[in-house]
């Protein structure tokens, strides 16, 4: 017993160490933490229960039976983040360089079943350098096992990956699969092959922050949600992020008690949009005012600003916030603004979190490059992942609502719950003088006749007050009252029940 207990302290302290005082002073040079250091920040103190910390790898080849290091370069458990259960698993760069082996992916497997048994979120910290090229094809297969469970675990727990370091080759589509990408700048890059690939094929010169950095994904391909400027400032934003999340698709978004009074109201939004139509304001202006304690967690800040994404609270409850951004494109919905919304639209839908969507859109952005890119499929992803949703839905119209783009905007047509309007808010096919000049299109070079008839329809079209006889706008309400019309619209939908027809699957537009 005596001899087993010091063999049980040895090996721990051999885990604890990893790849050994050296690497870790390596890691810690580059301004990187640890694995055991990045958990300690994560996971509420005292919380952390690690599994398989003995794990070792079975690979004989290359004189691989000689090199064992105690849990194979991935710490993998579960604690509690702000006092609710989490899975992780965080590999170890000082370890093999994070390689993933056979064993390895067989303890990140581990921790994905449980979680999705148990219905907790699902959170891993990526540092590696890919699969363990002296394990060949049984590394791959590792790999597999951890792609099917992503895609197994999509839309039951949440899964949010935090990429810490590199993340290069097969290693980037969990990443891919989960729901949200963070990265660290300047230590973190992903892609699917490397600069020297890239230059032997192609004969581009590119380093490896221009191709996969954090600054590139988070603004030119959309594929990091956000990025922060270490790997502590990265941890505890996700400790607050985590608060806006259920545990999983079978339960709500804690409730998060505020002193914010439901009814507070809002002066400076009465002025916000401006008279001239033309000119641009904040929508994030709108999303602070009515939120609770004016607080915003924006998703993905950098990508297609055209559009904003992001939580916030109103009464406690978590809500989902989508609004057009007049100050970029004038809030006309693209390619990317469309799949940016899409996508979070469905992540709000498949885990229980209402939405509010806050619309000023003139419409679609023309041009060859929008069409050749296939705009009409992209937008289609926007429109199908609204009418698709069955959350409470609430919208409110501050200005724009042009043609389709009204209709894809979370409009009464689409099963919008509650849909409210500005006075300021215009709501027609398209602008007054793009109307009028295809309407009377005989006056076109007599400009007193054109401006009178741009008038007359501004009159009779560019207000709410149409929509709202026909019941496509349930109220128009004054944007001071805005925050305690939205709490008491969600507040009445909170129990609201809605099903699909029975279906296997959907065939969203991809």
């Amino acid at each position: 017993m005596k001899k087993n207990l010091e063999e049980l302290e040895i090996r721990k302290q051999a885990a604890k160490l990893g790849g050994g005082k050296n690497r870790i002073e390596k890691q810690h040079a580059k301004g990187k933490l640890t694995a055991r250091e990045r958990i300690e920040i994560l996971i509420d103190e005292g919380t952390f229960e690690e599994l398989d910390m003995f794990v070792e790898h079975r690979a004989v080849d290359f004189g691989m039976e000689e090199q064992k290091i105690p849990g194979d370069g991935v710490v993998t458990g579960y604690g509690k983040i702000n006092g609710r259960l989490v899975y992780v698993f965080s590999q170890d760069f000082t370890v093999f360089g994070g390689s993933l082996s056979e064993a390895h992916a067989e303890k990140i497997c581990k921790v994905m079943d449980l979680a999705v048994q148990n219905g907790a979120p699902l959170i891993g910290l990526n540092d590696s350098g890919g699969a363990r090229i002296q394990e060949g094809v049984v590394s791959l297969g590792g790999y597999a096992e951890v792609f099917k469970r992503n895609v197994l675990a999509s839309g039951v727990v949440p899964q949010l990956s935090l990429v810490m370091g590199p993340c290069a080759g097969g290693a980037v589509y969990s990443p891919a699969m989960t729901d949200f990408i963070f990265m660290v700048e300047d230590s973190s890059y992903m892609f699917v092959t490397g600069p020297d690939v890239v230059k032997t094929v192609t004969h581009e010169e590119v380093s490896a922050e221009e191709l996969g950095g954090a600054s590139t994904h988070s603004k030119k391909s959309g594929v990091a949600d956000l990025t922060f400027e270490n790997d502590t400032e990265a941890l505890l934003m996700t400790r607050e992020f985590m608060s806006y999340l259920p545990q999983s698709n079978r339960e709500r978004p804690p409730l998060i008690a505020s002193k914010d009074p439901v009814d507070r109201q809002e002066k400076s939004l009465d002025t916000l949009v401006p008279q001239d139509p033309a000119k641009p304001y904040d929508i994030k202006e709108v999303i602070h005012k009515v939120a609770d304690e004016g607080e915003f967690f924006e998703i993905q800040p950098n990508y297609a600003q055209n559009i904003v994404i992001g939580f916030i609270r109103l009464d406690g409850s978590t809500i989902g916030v989508v609004g057009n951004q007049p100050m970029v494109l004038a809030g006309c919905l693209d390619i990317d603004s469309s799949i940016k919304g899409a996508r979070f639209v469905r992540f709000c839908d498949a885990f229980n979190i209402p939405l509010l969507t806050l619309v000023d859109v003139p419409g679609f952005m023309p041009g060859t490059s929008q069409e050749y890119g296939g705009i009409i499929k992209h937008g289609a992803k926007l429109l199908f992942a609204y009418a698709e949703a069955t959350v409470p839905k609430v919208t409110l119209i501050t200005r724009k609502a042009y043609g389709g783009a009204y209709d894809v905007m979370s409009s009464k047509h689409i099963r919008g719950d509650v849909n409210f309007a500005w006075p300021s808010a215009e709501i027609a096919v398209m602008g007054p003088k793009g109307a009028v000049e295809i309407i009377f299109r005989a006056d076109i070079g007599d400009e007193e006749k054109i401006e009178k008839r741009t008038e007359e329809y501004r009159d009779k079209f560019a207000n709410p007050f149409i929509a709202a006889s026909r019941g496509f706008i349930d109220d128009i309400v004054l944007p001071h009252q805005s925050r305690e019309k939205l709490c008491r619209s969600f507040e009445m939908l909170k129990d609201k029940e809605q099903d699909n027809p029975w279906r296997k699957h959907d065939n969203i537009p991809l």
